[in-house]
């Protein structure tokens, strides 16, 4: 039941981000757009509280339990980049307005990109630990509760991964091509789209 109320809310989440931006770009309706955009964050209640009632009615906590922490986790940590990012390029390819701007490429202006998608790693991370220290107090049974307490291990290797990818643009910061370098370019942000 959990992983088929994952799937529901991943499809969810599609589609009011779907439904938002038609309704803010297409439509011409912002108000409407941002509400819908705005129930977003609902569709991790609806599955919290699913996955606590799983828990309460008996269930054994199992992996499909820690992956829903780890999914509310990273919807908690990436999901306002992602509606973020999206909706700049929704304005920009229905709205009329400029390109967004992309991901600087070179240079410690990467790094700081990287370190800063990174911490959104590790607010997931922590947002899932937060949740699975709960179930296993909640469960209150050593014996029902390591596979929950296993998850912990897999949010954190996780976060750890993530963060040496992001180290690793601080200690081998990317060089912009000879060309780009004297003309100036490639060390900032650059612009997406046509």
């Amino acid at each position: 039941m959990i992983v088929a109320l994952i799937a529901a809310c991943e499809i969810g989440f599609w589609a009011l981000l779907a439904a938002g931006l038609a309704c803010r770009y297409l439509l011409r309706m912002p108000r409407t757009g941002l509400a819908l955009l705005l129930c977003e964050p609902l569709l991790e209640v609806v599955l919290l509280v699913a996955t606590a009632l799983d828990l309460k009615n008996g269930a054994e906590p199992n992996w499909t339990h820690g992956l829903a922490a780890l999914y509310i986790g990273y919807t908690v940590g990436h999901g306002h980049r992602t509606v973020k990012w999206l909706d700049g390029h929704a304005a920009h390819r229905l709205g009329g307005a400029p390109a967004p701007l992309g991901p600087p490429r070179y240079g410690m202006a990467r790094a700081r990109y990287e370190t800063k998608v990174w911490l959104g790693t590790l607010t997931g991370a922590a947002v899932a630990t937060v949740l699975l220290q709960i179930a296993i107090w909640y469960v209150d049974d050593p014996g029902r509760s390591t596979s929950l307490e296993s998850w912990r291990f897999v949010a954190w290797r996780a976060a750890g991964i993530h963060g040496l990818v992001a180290l690793a643009y601080w200690i081998w910061p990317k060089k912009a091509p000879a060309a780009e370098s004297e003309a100036g370019q490639g060390t900032g942000k650059e612009r997406v789209g046509r």
